[in-house]
């Protein structure tokens, strides 16, 4: 009876995220576990944890913030369910870098033309 309902799945494409997350300390790891919990557990997600990107085609980020560190990890909606983690940078400013952003949507697009 212990398992909670799941919204989505979160499922991550090729080694983008875990090379990142794998650079990141225990407290943060952590708190993207968490995050991730979230994301999957809750059926309205707040935006303080999961944001469309603005002027991108379908792209969000999920957001954890660990202390002062703040880290924006990019996913997209397959099937309206699936959340498929891409890269990942801490951020350091208030707007996203455009260079990831484009990073993030090339992946995607990898993605798609395998699929």
């Amino acid at each position: 009876m212990g398992d909670k309902q799941k919204y989505r799945k979160i499922t991550f494409y090729k080694d983008y995220f875990q090379d990142f997350f794998n650079k990141q300390s225990k407290k943060v790891k952590a708190k993207m576990i968490w995050t991730f919990n979230l994301v999957e557990e809750l059926q309205r997600v707040p935006e303080t944890y999961l944001k469309h990107i603005e002027n991108t085609d379908g792209l969000y980020e999920i957001r954890v913030q660990q202390g002062n560190d703040i880290f924006r990890i990019f996913c997209f909606f397959d099937q309206g369910q699936l959340v498929v983690l891409i890269n990942g940078f801490q951020k350091k400013t208030q707007k996203t870098p455009k260079k990831e952003i484009e990073l993030a949507l090339k992946i995607k697009a990898a993605y798609e033309t395998e699929k």
